[in-house]
C-alpha cells in the first residue's frame, strides 16, 4: 500500500525544487532574510536570498527591489517558519535587532547575523549605511556594498538639488490608520532623516521613538499651517473613500492650498533602498506642488 507523504515530505520537496545546483550554491553563501530592510539590503547587492518573510506584503509595500519568484516565503517576520527554513538550509541568517527574540531559534537553524538600523532617538541613515557595509563585508560583497552606499548619498544630493526653492515649506510625512487619525514620521524614522538630507525641515517635532508618533488627531496638521503633507500608501479603502468629504481634513490649509500628495508605498523600517525610494517619491511630489 502507498501512503501519501506527510506535511514534512511536502515541504522537504517543496524547498528542493527552489534549491540551486549544487555547483551554484557554493559560490555565495545561500542567505535567509528575516528583517525588510536586510531583505531589500541584500537584494540591492545582487544576493538572491534563498527564503524571505511576507513576501507577498514586501511586494505590495517595499515594491522595490523586486524578489525573484523563486525566493520561498517563510511566512510572518514574527513568526517565521522555522521546520521551512530548516528545510531550506540556509548558510546564514540576517535579522534586525527587531527579531532578537528569534535567534535562540534561528541559531538552531543556521548563524545568525544582525544588524540594528533602528535606535530610539537616533535618525537611520547611518546606521542602514553601516549595516549595508557590514552586510558586504559578511557576505564577499564589499565593492558592491560601498558602491551602493555612494551612489544612495549621490541620488539624495541630487535630488536635493532639484527641488525648487518655493518647495520650501515644512513637510510633514504621515501615514493615515483611519479618516480622523494619522501617524507622523519624526527625526529618527527613515522619512524624516531622508528629508533632511533633501533640506526640508520636518514639520512634525514631538519624538517617535524611530518610526512614527501614536495616532493622533487630524487637527495636528493645522499647528504647522504651511507645511506640505505627503501621505504614504496605502490607504485603508475607508479612508480613500471618506476623506475627500472629511470636513475636519478639507479644512487644513495644506488641503485648501493643495500642498498634499499621496505617495506609492514604502516601507516605513528600510534601509538604504527605501531611503532612495522615498527620496525619489518625495521630491517628485514636492516638485509637482511648488509647479503648481
Amino acid at each position: 500500500m502507498i501512503h501519501p507523504p506527510n506535511r514534512r515530505q511536502v515541504l522537504a520537496l517543496a524547498a528542493a525544487a527552489l534549491l540551486p545546483p549544487v555547483a551554484a550554491r557554493a559560490a555565495t553563501p545561500r542567505v535567509a532574510a528575516i528583517d525588510w530592510g536586510m531583505l531589500e539590503t541584500l537584494l540591492a547587492l545582487g544576493i538572491e536570498p534563498v527564503a524571505a518573510t511576507e513576501l507577498i506584503q514586501f511586494r505590495k509595500i517595499a515594491v522595490e527591489p523586486r524578489v525573484p519568484q523563486s525566493v520561498t516565503d517563510l511566512g510572518l517576520r514574527g513568526a517565521p517558519n522555522y521546520e521551512l527554513l530548516r528545510i531550506v538550509a540556509p548558510d546564514v541568517i540576517v535579522i534586525s535587532n527587531f527579531y532578537e527574540y528569534q535567534r535562540p531559534m534561528l541559531e538552531r537553524i543556521a548563524p545568525v547575523f544582525a544588524q540594528a538600523v533602528y535606535e530610539a532617538g537616533v535618525p537611520p541613515y547611518m546606521l542602514a549605511e553601516a549595516a549595508t557595509l557590514a552586510l558586504g563585508e559578511k557576505l564577499g560583497r564589499q565593492a558592491e556594498a560601498k558602491r551602493y552606499a555612494d551612489e544612495t548619498a549621490d541620488e539624495i544630493a541630487r535630488l536635493r538639488a532639484t527641488l525648487p526653492r518655493a518647495s520650501g515649506h515644512p513637510v510633514f510625512v504621515i501615514s493615515l490608520g483611519d479618516s480622523r487619525h494619522f501617524r507622523a514620521f519624526g527625526r529618527d524614522s527613515m522619512f524624516g532623516d531622508v528629508l533632511t538630507r533633501l533640506g526640508l525641515v520636518n514639520a512634525w517635532t514631538d519624538e517617535t521613538s524611530y518610526s512614527a508618533a501614536a495616532p493622533v488627531g487630524l487637527e495636528a496638521l493645522a499647528r504647522v499651517p504651511e507645511a506640505s503633507i505627503l501621505i504614504v500608501s496605502p490607504l485603508p479603502a475607508d479612508v480613500g473613500r471618506s476623506l475627500p468629504t472629511n470636513a475636519l481634513w478639507n479644512a487644513l490649509p495644506a488641503v485648501r492650498q493643495n500642498r498634499v500628495a499621496v505617495l506609492e508605498p514604502v516601507n516605513h523600517f528600510g534601509c538604504l533602498p527605501s531611503a532612495r525610494r522615498f527620496a525619489r517619491l518625495a521630491t517628485a511630489a514636492l516638485a509637482r506642488q511648488a509647479h503648481g
